[in-house]
């Protein structure tokens, strides 16, 4: 049977391989394989998605980290972030997508490289965390 804390390392490599898998693999096979008119519409749907199930799963490994007691201080600012950084990239997609539509390419890449920056933080925590253990 697995444990509390198997599970956090399992939701990790969840989150981990989804956020590897999309940036990684789909988002530039879409640029590679659709014209921008066809890729745009999908990118904007799935990154959402993307934000959401990513922040989805850090609730749940807050939830087990509380209930099972298994958590150290790290544990919960690791999976406090999993939960918001993402939650702040969906709560941007909308400016983001505005600014590329109106041509301010100024305005697109500061919050696309924040949307970035923020993704690759909680792969970096989520791929690291296990070896501080």
């Amino acid at each position: 049977m697995i444990n509390a804390q198997e599970l956090i390392i399992l939701i990790s490599g969840i989150i981990s391989g989804i956020i590897i898998f999309q940036t990684a693999i789909v988002a530039p096979s879409v640029f590679k394989s659709l014209d921008p008119s066809q890729a745009s519409p999908f990118l904007r749907s799935i990154f959402p998605k993307l934000f959401r199930v990513v922040s989805i799963l850090g609730a749940i490994a807050l939830v087990i980290i509380f209930v099972f007691k298994t958590g150290s201080i790290s544990k919960y600012l690791i999976f406090t972030a999993t939960l918001v950084l993402p939650l702040i990239c969906g709560a941007i997609v909308p400016a983001t997508n505005a600014a590329r539509d109106a041509g301010n390419d100024k305005d697109f890449r500061i919050l696309h490289a924040i949307s970035v920056l923020l993704t690759m933080l909680v792969l970096i925590l989520n791929l690291t965390w296990i070896f501080f253990i």
